[in-house]
């Protein structure tokens, strides 16, 4: 009979959804977090655990997000931000990121389809990390999809691939000192000063060996900075010196130390505030997360959004990402409304 007319499976599923309506009404008493974090973890194990191919574990996280994703914005949610591919995650074997290359390329594209969820609830999308380090189809899809949803308001889907905290603080800060390397140069220009602005910049006691142009280091782009040039204060990239002796090391550490002190006494000495550097996160578009959540069961937050999360209290239920359903998206809500008062005024502190 079911099979014959679907009647009863439609009515089941209309009754699932007043219920599901009737249980936000309830929770939106209380306050509603405006932004929650996703760290999508254990689709793997979630294969291995059912005996089936990697590949199986991920579609079955995929389904899991779209419910999910559907269940934040019913509920009132304005921006969900998900943990989709680590830059680490290129160290995996080469069949399983291509696998995952392919996957996203294919749901990325299926996001710009009619009947999508981002279409039905006017969902704005934006991918965040290091796009260059994709393969071109997957990142000119990315590209395609932020264009097409631009004019999307009601909500945000922030999707970090390519993305680690720490890439995304390096590159900030190169940003930063970009910007404010060009300030210099047009007020140097402006005031008919001819004077060369040399590669060595310095920023209260901060030496930036041509910070803005980035240098090859593997997945993560850029070179790690070297802790052994720290002097009195000032950070050297890690990039080869002309000489490697240490009289060279010193007698050059002395010179900048000797031009910041003059340049500090002349009054003009540029500085990189923390506002300069929080514009240009590549999570500026959108307030920091009010709720990480990371399935499994895990308490670390694998180098996402250490800059953002200060204030944020992370709920970890054991359960595995594509076992992840409405009633932990509730209990989390419901533990963030509980101390909600309490973070709040930490948050007033900063």
């Amino acid at each position: 009979m079911e099979k014959a007319d679907g009647k009863p499976s439609t009515l089941f599923g209309g009754l699932l959804t007043f219920l599901r309506k009737c249980l936000f009404k309830v929770v939106s008493v209380g306050p509603i977090p405006d932004h929650v974090a996703f760290i999508m973890d254990g689709n793997r194990r979630y294969a291995k655990k059912h005996n089936s191919h990697v590949g199986t574990g991920h579609k079955a996280g995929y389904s899991s997000l779209m419910s999910m994703l559907a269940y934040c914005y019913e509920l009132g949610v304005k921006y969900v931000t998900v943990y989709a591919f680590s830059i680490d995650n290129f160290k995996r074997r080469p069949e399983e990121v291509q696998y995952l290359m392919d996957l996203m390329l294919e749901k990325i594209e299926g996001l710009l389809e009619h009947e999508s969820i981002v279409n039905q609830y006017g969902i704005r999308v934006y991918f965040i990390g290091n796009l260059k380090l994709l393969n071109e189809p997957v990142r000119l899809a990315a590209e395609k999809a932020m264009k097409a949803t631009a004019k999307n308001n009601k909500a945000t889907l922030l999707v970090c691939v390519a993305y680690t905290s720490c890439d995304e603080i390096l590159n900030a800060i190169q940003e930063a000192c970009k910007c404010r390397r060009n300030e210099i140069q047009t007020s140097k220009v402006s005031g008919g000063e001819n004077e060369e602005i040399h590669e060595d910049k310095k920023s209260n006691g901060l030496v930036i060996h041509d910070l803005q142009e980035p240098y090859e280091d593997g997945f993560h782009g850029f070179e790690a900075v070297d802790t052994d040039r720290i002097c009195n204060g000032g950070i050297g990239h890690s990039v080869k010196a002309p000489c490697e002796d240490e009289d060279f090391a010193i007698r050059t550490c002395n010179g900048l130390m000797d031009e910041a002190q003059v340049c500090e006494k002349q009054g003009n000495l540029p500085t990189i505030k923390l506002v300069d550097v929080e514009k240009h996160m590549y999570m500026a578009v959108a307030p920091d997360p009010d709720i990480v959540i990371r399935s499994s069961g895990e308490t670390r937050l694998s180098n996402f959004l250490l800059w953002q999360t200060a204030y944020c209290p992370l709920y970890s239920p054991a359960a595995l990402w594509p076992d992840l359903g409405l009633w932990h998206l509730i209990w989390a809500v419901l533990n963030f409304q509980r101390s909600y008062q309490y973070l709040e005024k930490k948050r007033k502190k900063m």
